[in-house]
C-alpha cells in the first residue's frame, strides 16, 4: 500500500510569504504574525536542521532574543561573560561592555536555536512548512511579485520576504547580486567534546596559523555550549583580488590540535562543515516593490567577526515594522535598503575597510602584537567587533567608531545595500 505524505500542502494564497526559516525568517514571521498579519513560512530543509555557524549569541543578539521572549530559555543553557583573547605572545580576558547592547551572551547550537525560533513563529500564529523548496517566482506587469512556485504548488502573496541564506537562490531569481570585490569570509565549524564545555568565556585566537606557520587573516574560536561539547571553528577573510589561500577544513583540524590541551578536547572534531560568507551589505538588488531580502540574504554579516545572528534577528524586526507601517501598498524598493543603510551603514563601512586591511599579508603581523599589548585597545576592539556600540553611547570609542564609519561610507567604492 502506498504511503501517504503527512505533510500539509502550502496554502493557495497568503498575505506575507517568508522563504527561509532561519533566524531572519523566523523573526520576521513572528513580528508580522504578532502584528496581526497572515504569514506563511516555507523552508527547503526539514527541521531540526544544521547550519554552519559559531552558535554564539552576542549581547546584541540576546537583546533580540529577549524581545522575542526567549531570553531565559537561552541563558539557562549557558551564560557567556566575554572573550578570552590569545595571540602574539599575550592573553587578554575582555568582558562584554556595559551599555544598551552590553550584558551577557549565550551559545546555542543551530539545530536547537533555529528550531525554537520556528516554534516561536508558530506560537505567534504563522504557518510554517518545512521540506518545501521554492523553485520560481511570478511577477505581474507592474513588477510586483504575485506568487511563487514550490514544485506543483502555486502560492500567491502580497509581500515576499527572502530569508533564504547567503546564496539566496530565490533572490537570484529576482536580481539580487553579491559583489565579490568587497571583503568576504570562508569559515569552517565543528563540534568537539570537552570537559570545559561550561566555561563562561569564549576562546578567540587572533594569531591563526596554518600548518606551515603562515598567519591567516582571521581567527579561531571555541564557543562553550554547556552540553558536553564546544563549537570549534576558524574563519579567514578574503577579497576577489586576495582570495583565501587556505583549505579551511584542514586549517580547522590544525587549530583543534593546537588548542587540544588548553580546552581539554576529547576526540577529533566531528560534524565539520564549511561556508562562504558575503558580508557588510555587499549586495545590490535586495528589494522590490513588494519584496525584500533580510539577514544573510542581505549580506547582513559583520565583516570583522562573521557574526550574523544579531543582524538577522534585528533585521527581521525592522523589516516587519516597515511592512506593517507601509501597509498593503508600501514600496520596499528604496525604503528597505535605506533602513539597512541607516542602521548599519557606518558600522559596516568601517568594518569592511578594517577587514580589507587584514587581507594584506603584512598587516596583521605588524598590527596584532601592538593591539594585544594593550587591555584598553583590545577592550575597544571587542566592543566594536561584537556590534555593541549603541547609538546612545557618547564616549570616545563610540564617537570615534561612528566618525570613522561616516568617512568610510563617503569614500566607499561599492555602496552598501545598493538599490
Amino acid at each position: 500500500m502506498e504511503r501517504m505524505d503527512p505533510r500539509p500542502r502550502p496554502p493557495a494564497s497568503t498575505d506575507v510569504l517568508v522563504v527561509g526559516c532561519g533566524p531572519a525568517g523566523s523573526a520576521t514571521a513572528t513580528w508580522l504574525a504578532r502584528a496581526g498579519r497572515e504569514v506563511t513560512v516555507l523552508d527547503a530543509a526539514e527541521f531540526p536542521r544544521d547550519k554552519t555557524c559559531g552558535d554564539g549569541l552576542t549581547p546584541r543578539a540576546m537583546g533580540e532574543v529577549d524581545r522575542l521572549g526567549l531570553g531565559d530559555w537561552a541563558r539557562d543553557r549557558i551564560t557567556i561573560q566575554g572573550l578570552e583573547l590569545r595571540g602574539f605572545g599575550h592573553e587578554r580576558r575582555v568582558p562584554w561592555p556595559a551599555g544598551d547592547h552590553g550584558g551577557v551572551a549565550s551559545a546555542v547550537r543551530r539545530t536547537v536555536f533555529d528550531d525554537r525560533l520556528r516554534e516561536a513563529a508558530v506560537e505567534a500564529g504563522a504557518t510554517v512548512l518545512d521540506g518545501v523548496r521554492v523553485t520560481d517566482v511570478e511577477k505581474g506587469d507592474d513588477g510586483e511579485v504575485v506568487a511563487v512556485r514550490a514544485g506543483a504548488d502555486r502560492i500567491a502573496c502580497r509581500t515576499l520576504v527572502l530569508a533564504d541564506g547567503v546564496r539566496s537562490p530565490v533572490g537570484r531569481l529576482l536580481g539580487r547580486t553579491w559583489h565579490r570585490d568587497s571583503v568576504y569570509a570562508v569559515a569552517a565549524r565543528s563540534y568537539v567534546r570537552s570537559s570545559r564545555h561550561d566555561h563562561p568565556w569564549i576562546g578567540s585566537d587572533l594569531e591563526l596559523r596554518d600548518e606551515a606557520g603562515t598567519i591567516q587573516p582571521g581567527y579561531g574560536w571555541v564557543f562553550p555550549l554547556g552540553d558536553g561539547e564546544v563549537n570549534l571553528g576558524v574563519g579567514a577573510l578574503a577579497t576577489a583580488s586576495r582570495p583565501a589561500n587556505v583549505a579551511v577544513k584542514d586549517l580547522l583540524r590544525h587549530y583543534a590540535r593546537s588548542v587540544r590541551g588548553s580546552w581539554a578536547l576529547e576526540g577529533d572534531p566531528r560534524a565539520v562543515t564549511s561556508a562562504l560568507l558575503p558580508m557588510g551589505g555587499a549586495v545590490s538588488g535586495l528589494a522590490g516593490r513588494n519584496w525584500a531580502a533580510v539577514g544573510d540574504a542581505a549580506a547582513c554579516v559583520n565583516p570583522l567577526n562573521g557574526e550574523g545572528i544579531d543582524y538577522a534577528l534585528e533585521g527581521g524586526r525592522l523589516l516587519a515594522d516597515l511592512v506593517v507601517a507601509g501597509g498593503p501598498g508600501g514600496d520596499l524598493t528604496r525604503a528597505w535598503p535605506e533602513v539597512l543603510r541607516r542602521n548599519y551603514g557606518e558600522a559596516f563601512a568601517i568594518a569592511r575597510d578594517a577587514a580589507r586591511l587584514l587581507t594584506y599579508p603584512r598587516f596583521l603581523p605588524l598590527a596584532g602584537p601592538v593591539g594585544m599589548r594593550s587591555q584598553t585597545l583590545m577592550s575597544a576592539a571587542v566592543r566594536c567587533m561584537s556590534n555593541t556600540v549603541a547609538e546612545s553611547d557618547r564616549d570616545i570609542v563610540a564617537r570615534g567608531w561612528r566618525a570613522a564609519g561616516s568617512v568610510a561610507r563617503r569614500f566607499d567604492r561599492r555602496p552598501l545595500f545598493a538599490d
